[in-house]
């Protein structure tokens, strides 16, 4: 069977990714990170998840202590009620997917797997630099440079989250369990840009959030 690495957060763009892995048929080994992030509620969605898919879950653990975003500092305010457009945002983490892959790429070397999955989009998203399809396209060129057969897969790159939503919905994917909000409150915030992409997309896909 065919081995694949999940960069997995426990939120709604990776879980989806987990479930169109599994469908594809491959082994999935979901990759959770403890990177000094403001909370721990979508680690322990994450790792949830993984049980109910089946899937084995390795977590990383590092520190960003030069970080100065908001989801690394938990001294500053995450932003409420912004107008998502194309300018980097404060919860922006700096090289963040870059660290991801890399570290998923050492996994998945050492585990013999074929690709790498990360949950990565690039129309209804808060203008990350490292989401966009030039990303992807340029680590694969990396990793094609080191003669390695793995090869990373951005399954959702190119879809709205309503895409995405309705993609998931067909495989089943188990929302009510993920989390996307970036303050780690009992219930979502519903105002950060994370909880206001996530409702836009349930609302243009026609759907009830199972998460609410």
């Amino acid at each position: 069977m065919k081995k694949s690495v999940i960069l997995f957060s426990g939120g709604l763009d990776s879980t989806t990714c987990l479930y169109y892995a599994k469908s594809k048929g491959f082994q999935c080994y979901c990759l959770l990170f403890d990177y000094g992030q403001r909370h721990k509620r979508e680690l322990n969605s994450a790792i949830k998840i993984a049980k109910i898919a089946k899937a084995e879950y390795s977590i990383a653990r590092l520190k960003l202590p030069w970080s100065k975003d908001v989801l690394t500092n938990k001294n500053k305010k995450v932003p409420a009620n912004r107008r998502i457009d194309e300018i980097i945002p404060s919860t922006y983490v700096p090289g963040r997917n870059t660290i991801f892959l890399s570290y998923g790429l050492s996994f998945a070397e050492s585990i013999k797997a074929d690709a790498i999955f990360i949950g990565a989009n690039s129309l209804d998203f808060s203008a990350y630099p490292d989401c966009r399809p030039q990303f992807i396209k340029a680590y694969n060129a990396l990793i094609k440079s080191l003669n390695l057969k793995i090869k990373i897969e951005a399954p959702l790159v190119h879809l709205s989250k309503a895409q995405i939503i309705k993609l998931g919905n067909k495989l089943k994917v188990p929302y009510q369990y993920t989390w996307s909000c970036y303050n780690g409150l009992k219930k979502p915030c519903g105002v950060c840009d994370s909880c206001k992409l996530r409702a836009k997309g349930f609302k243009e896909a026609g759907l009830n959030d199972p998460a609410l």
